[in-house]
C-alpha cells in the first residue's frame, strides 16, 4: 500500500475524531508505521506538527459551529477537547483574532483550516547514495540531552556546540567498535514530541565510568552517504525514499544513527552517514 493510502487513511480517522479522543496509536496502525513516524511523516511533507494541525482542525469546526448552530459555548469548547472556557477563549482568540462570544454576536470571517488530504509526488532527480546492510549488535557509550521535535528551532547542534572538549577527549577514547567516528544517536522516541539524542562512539571497552551506554541490537539498515546539509537528506530520506522503496523503519526500540568519520566534527562541512533500522514490507 503505497503511502499517499496510508497517511490519508489516519487523517481519515483523524478528521472522523476531531470532536473525540484521538488514540494516534490506532492512526499510526491505520498509516502501517509507529506513531512517531506518522508525525515525522507529517511534518516532513507540510511543515506543520500533527497537534497543531489537530489543533487548528478543531479550532476551525469550532467557530462553524458558534456561527451555525445555538450550542453553548463551554459545550463547544468541551466538545473539541478544551475542559475549561478559559484555555478555549485564549485558544480561539489566537487563531481567529476575536473571542468566541464576538465570532458568534458577529457574523465575521473567521481564520478557517481545510482538511488536508495527501498527495506525495516522488522527484528523484537528484541520486542518493544507500545500501542495506544487515549489522551485528554494537555498543555505544557517550551523553544524552532530551529534546522537543515539535521545538521551532533544531537545538541538536548546539548541543555539539556547547559540549566541553574534554568530553569530547572521553567519548572519542572509547571508540574502537564498528562503525567508527562519533555518533549521534536519536532514541527513546516517547509519542509525546520528545527524543533522547546522544553524542557517542561505538565501544568494545566496558561500561565506562561517566559515560552512558546503549546496546543496539543485531539490525537491517538503510545506510546513507552524503555530505554538507544533513536536515535536506532527512527530509528526502522520509519523502521519497520510504514512500518507495519497499521498506518501512522497524520499531522504535532501536535508534536512527547518525555516523561522522571525522572527530573534529562539528564544522562547516563534512562527510556522514545516516543509518535507519528497516523491515521490509
Amino acid at each position: 500500500m503505497d503511502w499517499n493510502i496510508r497517511l490519508n487513511r489516519a487523517l481519515d480517522y483523524i478528521e472522523d475524531n476531531l470532536s473525540n479522543v484521538i488514540d494516534f496509536d490506532h492512526a499510526a496502525k491505520l498509516a502501517f508505521c509507529s506513531r512517531n513516524d506518522l508525525s515525522n511523516m507529517f511534518f516532513i511533507i507540510t511543515g506543520v506538527q500533527l497537534s497543531e494541525y489537530i489543533r487548528r482542525r478543531r479550532l476551525s469546526l469550532a467557530a462553524l459551529d458558534l456561527q451555525n448552530s445555538d450550542e453553548k459555548i463551554i459545550d463547544i469548547a468541551l466538545k473539541y477537547g478544551y475542559a475549561s472556557p478559559t484555555a478555549f477563549n485564549r485558544a480561539f482568540q489566537n487563531q481567529h483574532k476575536v473571542s468566541p462570544q464576538y465570532a458568534r454576536s458577529r457574523k465575521i470571517f473567521i481564520n478557517s483550516y481545510p482538511r488536508i488530504t495527501f498527495q506525495i509526488i516522488l522527484n528523484g532527480e537528484f541520486k542518493m547514495k544507500c545500501r542495506i546492510e544487515k549489522k551485528e549488535a554494537f555498543k555505544v557509550v557517550g551523553v544524552k540531552k532530551t529534546f522537543r521535535n515539535d521545538a521551532i528551532e533544531n537545538l541538536v547542534p548546539q548541543f555539539w556546540s556547547d559540549l566541553p572538549q574534554e568530553t569530547y577527549d572521553k567519548i572519542i577514547k572509547q571508540s574502537n567498535g564498528e562503525p567508527k567516528g562519533l555518533l549521534g544517536l536519536c532514541t527513546d522516541f516517547d509519542g509525546e514530541h520528545t527524543f533522547d539524542y546522544y553524542i557517542a562512539a561505538s565501544t568494545k571497552n566496558s561500561k565506562v565510568q561517566g559515560l552512558e551506554q546503549i546496546d543496539i541490537p543485531e539490525a537491517t539498515w538503510a545506510i546513507f552517504e552524503a555530505e554538507g546539509a544533513l536536515m535536506e537528506l532527512v527530509n528526502r530520506i522520509w519523502r521519497e525514499w520510504f514512500p518507495s522503496s519497499g521498506y518501512r523503519r522497524a520499531d522504535n526500540s532501536i535508534p536512527d544513527v547518525e555516523v561522522y568519520f571525522d572527530y573534529d566534527f562539528p564544522k562547516d562541512n563534512y562527510t556522514y552517514e545516516l543509518w535507519y533500522p528497516v523491515v521490509k514490507e
